[in-house]
This record gives structure tokens, sequence and C-alpha cells, in this order.
């Protein structure tokens, strides 16, 4: 009898402590949604909104290879020395990331490695770095260019200026190894952070398997899982230590970084989901900028002014998802205001 009741005693604990965590969890969930406004620099003088300065977005309606080289060319860079391509290469499932035929005439004509790390979530297929460039083979990256897991052998520290939580910022090594990197993000939603874009795509998807957790957990953990422990973080907490994360890449990186975001097949789910929520709204175009903040912006006043996105704007103002780039321009990382340069009706 006794050992039944301390097996019932250490169940009882165990539960207490699983409520204990979900309640922590919901508590520390609650924030000050921000309203969307849009910060297209010719709706804010119409509505006599001032700004300070503002940063130039190009786009087009061609999601194609043609369409992507075009703006690309907008941009007017020329990377020189080893350039990179950081894109997700999507969890196994997920068929919304971008497709190699999309990307590939770029990637190849750069002569770029498209680099990644592998993911700190459990039941991940890109955990780890074998798996990963498995998932990256059967999603077609590797027919197009070498791929390059970038904490495949371990991190990097890089210092975070004017961060809040985040003092330094855990990268996967190999960033090292490039000299040019060309920021390639499929705008879509995201379970955790509202939407996932450019901010994203430099915070969480350049960190090691470490430096994820320590962005989702504001700087606290270091175990490389993440846990219900380290999602009890306040979620203003979270997007403001992916701002401070993205702004030490963009910081590392000056001049030599490039920001493109493809809106299409866009779910309220992000590509790391292996069973995403369907695709409900059309496909809107492809936007670029030098400013990471500015790219998002434009990305955003998109999607929340497309008459099918009543499920994207839910997804984003329920995790308060605007709030990374009110932090984002705070700390200096860019303007969320910008000139839109639609690059179709140019003569």
């Amino acid at each position: 009898m006794k050992k039944r009741y301390k097996v019932l005693i250490a169940v009882l604990i165990v539960v207490a402590v699983i409520v204990a965590a979900v309640i922590g969890y919901k508590i520390h969930m609650h924030y000050d949604i921000e309203p969307h406004e849009c910060y297209n620099i010719a709706v804010m003088e119409e509505e006599g909104r001032s700004y300070d300065d503002y940063s130039t977005v190009y786009m087009t309606t061609d999601i194609s290879p043609e369409g992507l080289q075009a703006i690309y060319e907008a941009l007017d860079v020329q990377p020189e020395g080893n350039v990179a391509v950081k894109l997700s290469t999507g969890e196994a499932g997920n068929p919304n990331y971008l497709k190699p035929e999309l990307i590939g005439d770029l990637v190849q004509e750069l002569d770029a490695t498209i680099i990644e790390c592998n993911t700190a979530y459990s039941g991940s297929k890109r955990a780890d770095t074998l798996m990963h460039m498995e998932v990256a083979k059967e999603h077609g990256f590797t027919e197009i260019a070498d791929v390059d897991i970038m904490d495949a052998d371990g991190y990097m520290v890089i210092p975070v200026e004017g961060g809040e939580h985040l003092k330094e910022n855990w990268v996967g090594q190999n960033l090292a190894n490039y000299d040019y990197v060309v920021v390639l993000s499929h705008f879509k939603g995201h379970p955790m952070g509202g939407f996932g874009g450019a901010l994203k795509n430099i915070s969480i998807g350049m960190a090691s398997r470490e430096g994820k957790v320590r962005i989702h957990s504001g700087g606290a953990l270091h175990k490389p899982t993440i846990t219900l422990a380290a999602l009890t973080t306040n979620q203003d907490v979270f997007t403001e230590s992916m701002a401070e994360a993205a702004k030490s890449v963009d910081d590392y990186e000056g001049d030599n970084i490039i920001y493109i975001n493809i809106v299409n097949n866009v779910s309220v789910d992000c590509d790391c989901v292996s069973n995403p929520a369907e695709v409900d709204m059309h496909d809107i175009g492809i936007f670029a900028s030098k400013d990471p903040v500015a790219v998002d912006q434009a990305c955003i006043d998109a999607v929340f002014a497309a008459p099918d996105s009543a499920s994207m704007q839910e997804r984003v103002l329920s995790l308060n998802g605007l709030h990374i780039l009110t932090h984002a321009e705070e700390i200096g990382l860019g303007n969320r205001a910008y000139e839109l340069i639609d690059i179709d009706t140019e003569e």
C-alpha cells in the first residue's frame, strides 16, 4: 500500500508541475496587442502621419525565376567573394517552402552556397545535421547548390548592440566563411511569432540550436532543446529577442547583406511545421530591400490589404507579431516607413 501511495504522490507531483507550467505559460503570454498601421510613406502622407526616415522597398507581382532576377537586379548590388543564400529548407512533409525551380537560376548565377542551421524543437527531422541534409536533398536544394548546415560543428558568438535581453547571439559558426549573404525568405504565418519573414530568417534561422533556445527564452536558457519551460517567456520578450538577434546578424554583415521576401503559398503556419494549415490566400509577389524591417513591414501591409487574408491577420495580431517590427526599429535595425517602388510599372 505504501508503495502505491508513493507512486500516486509522484504522479500527482508530476501533474502539478505540468499544470503549473501550463498556467505559467498562459500568464506569461499576456500582452497588449499592437494594431496594424500601413507604413508605406505614400499612405502615411495621405493620412497626415509623420515619419523620421524611410527605406526603399522594391516589389513585383511576377513570382517566377525572371521576376526574382528582376527584383534582385533592382537592388543594384555586386556581391563579391564567397556568397551565401540563407533560406529555410522546410520541414519534411511541408509543401510550402521556396521551390528550387523558382530560386535555382538566381542561386546558380550567384554561384552561392545555401546556408541553414539545425532546428531545436523535438520531433523535427532537421534537428540533426545528417537528417537535415536528407530533407534538403528531398526538397531539391542539393540539386541547385551546395548546402551548408552552419552549426554542424558548433556556433560562434557575435555581439548584440543595444539589446535589452540579449548581449550576444550564438549563430552557426560557418557564417564566418561567407563574404556576402542574400537572405531569401518565404513570407508566411508562424505559430509562435505570428509571421515569418526576413527578421525571423536572420534571427532564429541563423542561430545555432543553442542560440535558438536562447532567443526563445529571452537569453535565459542554453540547453539545445526547446521545452515548455523555454516557452514561458513573455511573448513580447520573445519577439524582442528575435529583433535583437536579427540586428546582430545585420550588424555583423554590414553592407554585405540584402533581403528578398517571396509572398506565395501563404499559410498561417511556417515552413517548419510538418503538417501546416492550408494555404487560403492568393499569392502577392516578391519584395526586396537592403532593410529587413522595411521589407517585412511592406509584406505585412500587402497581406493586411488583401481581401482574403483574414486568417493571416488573426494569426499575426493574436500573437502580437507586429511587435518585432516596433522593437527592431527602436533598436536601430531599420525603418518601418518605406517607399514602395513597383518595378512592374517602371518604364
